[in-house]
């Protein structure tokens, strides 16, 4: 395997080749056909419909002179095909699209007559999905009302409203059942495992994505790196028109937010051009340390095409293109005020997939790609109006790799075999000076004291950073290095039908050559049962998989032991670099469909983690190193209940809970917060409870629409705040902003708290009784909160049939304006603020 990670760089150049050559399409299945009459002669110019009562997929055509029709990039799930014809009775049949191969559906009408109108209606046994994989599916229409309101990261709040074990948290970042961002995309084939927050990288824009599959069940043995959560994502085509489509939407919003979101698209039967450009600028791009943002403007810019192009019936290529840039100035604390420090952010990506079919059981799909980072962060002009310390860094990650495989159908049997190889490139370059005195003052009494003329010592004083101490002369300290990961990975995956049952073995081997070097087989099993009789399918699954580090800050945060930070005291007490972790996962769950109207999905998880990872922020920066613990133990549930359309109004909740226990001591990384006990913890993804409910009606197919959105959080892991007593050796900034109080009194931003007789207590926390805490059983946690989305709107505000339709809605977010918190003085990611009462007002154009 070695030798064909060397060959990587050839192998990519011949895929990108080869694809260039041949010509597009998608990812996603298809779906052909021939309508025919009793006597088996075609007919023409049939009305033919393809949709799902769940995620209100839609799409229409119209049969050809020979009777036949054709969809494209459907994604994966079950559909109604439903046929109309002059004189004919309607003909509604079912379809299942799992893989990339075409799926053919012939339908014979009936004579009947005069013309039907089409009138698709669910039973129980449609709703549900004979297979071993929990997962969520979120559809165009659905993503295009959900309240979408963080700059630069609406992705990342879609996926957070919609999956039941998705916990959002500051800055566009979210927690997958317990972990953090242990999370893979698969964007129209191309694997991206690296992180998608805006603080790291940025996102593909919302209104490029056509479908999602949120997978939180075990994976199938195609994916891997990290699991937690598989974003399968369907961009846009333009593949099929009839005639071109556009539109342009304007918005304005609180905080000086301001978006401009444009789309084009055009094409015929054999290609088809997507394209999106979205600008977006405002003065709360990120998630702020205090409740009203101080020096918190940032603007984001998203191109996004894709081409698509069928020369033939068995060939088939996409190119997909992006760039975008964020840039934003770092939020600052009343405790900071003259902070200045800005991040800029810019990626671009290069992926074509080239599709060729071999017979109607054989498909080959070879996706290659090019993506990379490139991350700037700016001190200060005066580095000591940064406390405690003044930083900078600029660093690249760059993918270079191919994902290919086969996919046989064939009686019982759907067989995937693949491969993937990649390289990720690293270059970091990273400056820390310290800037405050009291930060490693030699002595308790007087901070500019020498050591050896110190009346009361430091007992807390590390020698080793005076070196790069600047209010003691020293000098920054300077990092510098560059490192290539070497990926490969070989699959294979089948899905097995045997009567009502579903059987999915697969086999996953990894081979990853980093900053250590290691090798996995990793089984993938699961199975399913569908009760027909009661719409009700049980299945369970086991899944092992190899999680690798993260790449982000990867090499300044392995570089500890001797002779590396931790010999200059900046590290942690870890002697050796980030090391793969080894992760076992059951799954166990059910679907029920009830009814016509409902259909509920629900599933319980257990991950067991050898050397699990997460973040720690440096002091409360974007900036962040993965860092590594010895084990985890996580459970939780999810729940998600659906409706199908009922005369315009379209329910879904999501429930969710996670224990997420981490086991220490730190096995990799940097800390430079307070380091954590060694024994069992939660860490800041636990979470009791979350639930998002969101209601919408919509009048007719394009009229007035009105919806309600409710999140509820139970609230994550506070460490920082054990007991009362430690609260009160906050400064009083940082006491305003939990709420703290004692008898009636609050702190504010210049009168704090340093003792309480009475009742004290903090309104943004639930911090134990003094003797209580446990850092398994009984930890702090942020307070509960409720929070309520409401929006109005109409998608043809004009009520036109044809040409130029004209669209407009108002979205109100924390709609009571609730003062909450994220986090506060998190190890792992610092203080945040959720965003206050925000309005919206766009203004669309379509045609």
């Amino acid at each position: 395997m070695m030798s064909f990670i060397r060959k990587l760089p050839i192998l990519t150049f011949c895929a990108v080749a080869s694809a260039a050559a041949v010509y597009a399409q998608s990812n996603a299945g298809t779906i052909d056909g021939q309508v025919l009459d009793p006597s088996g002669a075609v007919i023409a110019e049939a009305s033919v419909e393809l949709r799902n009562p769940i995620t209100k997929f839609s799409h229409k055509t119209v049969s050809d002179a020979n009777g036949r029709f054709h969809f494209t990039n459907v994604p994966p799930n079950p559909y109604h095909v439903v046929v109309v014809a002059p004189g004919f009775a309607k003909k509604d049949v079912d379809a299942t699209v799992r893989t990339n191969l075409p799926v053919n559906v012939d339908v014979t009408l009936e004579l009947e007559g005069g013309t039907t109108t089409v009138e698709v209606e669910a039973t129980g046994a449609t709703l549900v999905e004979n297979i071993a994989v929990s997962h969520s599916d979120v559809s165009e229409d659905t993503l295009a009302k959900l309240p979408i309101s963080t700059p630069g990261a609406g992705l990342s709040d879609a996926i957070g409203m919609t999956s039941p074990t998705v916990v959002r948290d500051s800055n566009g970042m979210f927690h997958s059942a317990g972990d953090h961002s242990q999370t893979s995309y698969s964007i129209d084939g191309q694997l991206i495992s690296d992180q998608q927050s805006k603080l790291f990288s940025t996102q593909i824009p919302v209104n490029a994505v056509q479908s999602m599959e949120l997978i939180t069940g075990s994976p199938s043995a195609e994916f891997g790196d990290k699991t937690s959560l598989v974003v399968d994502a369907t961009t846009k085509s333009g593949l099929g028109l009839k005639k071109p489509s556009g539109g342009l939407e304007l918005s304005a919003s609180s905080f000086g937010t301001y978006n401009e979101q444009a789309s084009y698209r055009l094409g015929n039967s054999r290609f088809g051009n997507f394209t999106v450009l979205n600008l977006a600028r405002s003065g709360r791009f990120l998630d702020s340390p205090e409740f009203m943002p101080l020096h918190d403007r940032g603007n984001n810019g998203t191109l996004f095409n894709r081409f698509d192009f069928q020369p033939d019936q068995n060939d088939s290529i996409h190119l997909n293109l992006f760039a975008a840039r964020n840039w934003f100035q770092v939020p600052n604390t009343y405790d900071q005020p003259r902070q200045d420090q800005r991040q800029q952010v810019v990626s671009y990506n290069i992926a074509p997939g080239w599709q060729h079919i071999f017979s109607p059981s054989l498909l080959l799909s070879v996706n290659p790609y090019l993506r990379s980072d490139f991350v700037h962060y700016y001190g200060s002009r005066d580095p000591f109006a940064d406390s405690p310390a003044t930083i900078s860094q600029y660093r690249t990650l760059t993918n270079l790799g191919v994902k290919a495989d086969l996919s046989y159908v064939q009686h019982h049997n759907n067989l995937k075999v693949g491969f993937q190889v990649m390289e990720t490139r690293l270059h970091e370059q990273f400056s820390l000076g310290i800037t405050d005195p009291s930060l490693n003052a030699p002595c308790l009494s007087d901070f500019s004291a020498a050591a050896q003329n110190c009346a009361t010592p430091n007992p807390n004083f590390l020698p080793g950073l005076v070196a790069l101490d600047l209010s003691r002369g020293g000098q920054p300290f300077n990092f510098k290095q560059k490192g290539n990961i070497k990926e490969a990975a070989l699959y294979v995956q089948d899905t097995v039908t045997l009567g009502a049952f579903t059987f999915s073995p697969g086999l996953r081997i990894d081979h990853y050559a980093g900053l250590e070097t290691e090798n996995a087989a990793e089984p993938r099993l699961g199975a399913s049962y569908l009760f027909k009789r009661t719409s009700t399918v049980l299945r369970a699954s086991y899944s092992r998989s190899l999680e690798t580090p993260y790449n982000e800050n990867l090499l300044l945060s392995s570089a500890t032991g001797a002779g590396g930070l931790g010999a200059s005291g900046l590290g942690a007490t870890a002697v050796e670099p980030l090391r793969s972790g080894r992760r076992n996962q059951y799954n166990a769950g059910l679907q029920q469909g009830l009814g016509k109207y409902l259909q509920a999905d629900i599933d319980y998880v257990w991950k067991f983690t050898t050397n699990a990872f997460d973040f720690n922020a440096l002091f409360n920066t974007p900036i962040t190193f993965p860092i590594s613990w010895r084990k985890s133990k996580i459970d939780g549930f999810g729940v998600r209940l659906n409706t199908t359309d009922i005369h315009g109004l379209q329910v879904y909740t999501s429930l969710g809970h996670t224990r997420a226990r981490f086991f220490g001591p730190e096995q990799g990384g940097l800390i430079f917060n307070s380091p954590l006990a060694g024994s069992v913890f939660r860490i800041d993804h636990d979470q009791v409870f979350q639930q998002t409910t969101n209601a919408r009606y919509q009048y007719k197919t394009n009229g007035p629409w009105i919806s309600l959105t409710w999140l509820y959080d139970s609230g994550q892991v506070a460490g920082h705040v054990p007991d009362i007593q430690t609260a009160f050796t906050f400064t009083p900034a940082q006491q305003a902003a939990i709420g703290l109080f004692c008898d009636g009194r609050f702190a504010t931003l210049t009168s704090g708290i340093s003792s309480c007789s009475g009742t004290a207590g903090a309104t943004r926390l639930q911090i134990p009784r003094t003797g209580t805490e446990n850092d398994d059983t009984n930890p702090p946690r942020i307070a509960p909160r409720n929070l309520f989305d409401a929006g109005i709107g109409t998608d043809n505000l004009w009520h036109r049939g044809e040409g130029l339709r004209v669209k407009a809605r108002f979205t109100v977010t924390n709609l009571t304006n609730k003062v909450s918190l994220y986090n506060f003085l998190s190890t792992f990611s610092g203080t945040h603020f959720l965003a206050p009462r925000t309005y919206e007002a766009a203004l669309g154009f379509e045609f």
